[in-house]
């Protein structure tokens, strides 16, 4: 059995019910949620002018191969209705695999670990909250560390939903 790091996020519609119709469909399809953060709201990074974010970091027990797993990402994100207009732009869902065990992987779909991990407040807040132990593969830091030493300064607040 595999363990697949997923931060799952979006800033249109109903944000939190964006959020558990995706942890939904992920249990469904990619595998069992074994542990799921808080949700966490976040000013936009990146592409700034837009809604704030709602994000969440899972762990997943799967059977999925990593590029299985992303396409089936992908097909979820799809179903649910995102549309990939402008790179870093307002969306209904969004699905990142940041870690998948030990994995190391640079393919045209997917890169692991996320290579942008270390420097994005959001994905390491919540993902210390389930993880804080887990050691990045690459950086080879825990990713309480990686908080610690991150460089980004964005808001990132704890929602009481």
């Amino acid at each position: 059995m595999n363990i697949a790091y997923l931060l799952i996020g979006g800033n249109l519609g109903n944000r939190s019910a964006n959020l558990k119709k995706a942890s939904l469909l992920i249990d469904q399809t990619c595998g069992k949620i074994i542990q799921s953060s808080a949700i966490y709201e976040t000013a936009a990074w990146g592409l700034t002018n837009q809604p704030s974010f709602f994000n969440q970091a899972i762990k997943l027990q799967t059977n999925l191969a990593p590029e299985l797993l992303m396409e089936q990402l992908l097909a979820i994100e799809k179903k649910m209705g995102r549309v990939r207009s402008k790179k870093l732009g307002p969306r209904i869902i969004d699905l990142d695999m940041l870690f998948y065990n030990q994995i190391i992987l640079n393919t045209d779909l997917l890169v692991l670990p996320h290579p942008a991990i270390a420097e994005r407040r959001f994905a390491l807040l919540p993902l210390t909250e389930i993880a804080s132990n887990f050691l990045h593969p690459v950086h080879k830091k825990t990713i309480e560390d990686l908080l610690v030493a991150c460089p980004d300064q964005l808001d990132v607040q704890k929602m009481s939903i």
